[in-house]
């Protein structure tokens, strides 16, 4: 079955699926939505009422959310790199570090940024704090954790670094933390050189411009 990917560039959750089909090299058409464009979110909301990408259609089947699309081309389309460890218990572990970077680094990150895109006069100066307290909390046990580590997991690259590559990338643009935290950025820094991620950067490039400044 051919593979359609719902997308935008610049999403971190469309990034995230984007180099786990780069990393195995597979086939599938890139279908760009512009959610400013009521016509496309329209018809986004029509495939998946939600309304949020990024969508895997395969054939018949509708694949919504970045962490399950994963899982599904693991097992229905998988290729040199297994997203998904084999042993169990190594499985729950990883699937913990997929959903630490997606819920505790990408989503404060996001509201760091969408705050920024509110209206003067409307902005959640309460929530952006509590924001950055987290990402400083996460940044802290990332540093930790990747004192003696390659990847999330060791040295097999998996689904929680397809999640934390994208995660990282924009939280260093909106919160920079070079300094406090050498482990954490040279993970970000190993993960930027990945050929999956590197190309997805490349793709997102034209698009970063649209990234509040400030």
């Amino acid at each position: 079955m051919a593979l359609t990917l719902h997308y935008h560039p610049l999403s971190s959750y469309c990034q995230k699926v984007l180099v786990a089909l780069y990393e195995n090299d597979t086939p599938f058409t890139p279908h760009l939505v512009d959610l400013r464009n009521e016509a496309e979110r329209a018809e986004l909301v029509k495939l998946w009422p939600i309304g949020k990408f990024p969508v895997l259609s395969d054939g018949d089947r509708l694949v919504p959310e970045s962490s399950i699309i994963i899982e599904y081309l693991d097992r229905h389309h998988p290729g040199k790199t297994r997203f998904i460890p084999a042993d169990p218990e190594l499985a729950r572990q990883m699937r913990l570090r997929d959903r630490f970077f997606d819920l505790y680094v990408n989503d404060p990150m996001a509201k760091i940024v969408g705050d920024r895109l509110r209206p003067e006069g409307s902005r959640d100066g309460f929530g952006v704090e509590r924001a950055r307290a987290q990402l400083a909390t996460s940044l802290g046990m990332i540093e930790e954790a990747m004192a003696a580590k390659k990847w999330a997991m060791g040295e097999d690259f998996t689904m929680a670094d397809c999640a934390a590559a994208p995660a990282l990338f924009y939280t260093a643009m909106v919160a920079p933390f070079a300094e406090p935290y050498p482990n954490a950025k040279a993970y970000l820094e190993r993960l930027m050189q990945r050929p999956s991620f590197a190309r997805v950067l490349r793709e997102a490039e034209p698009y970063l411009e649209l990234m509040p400044k400030g």
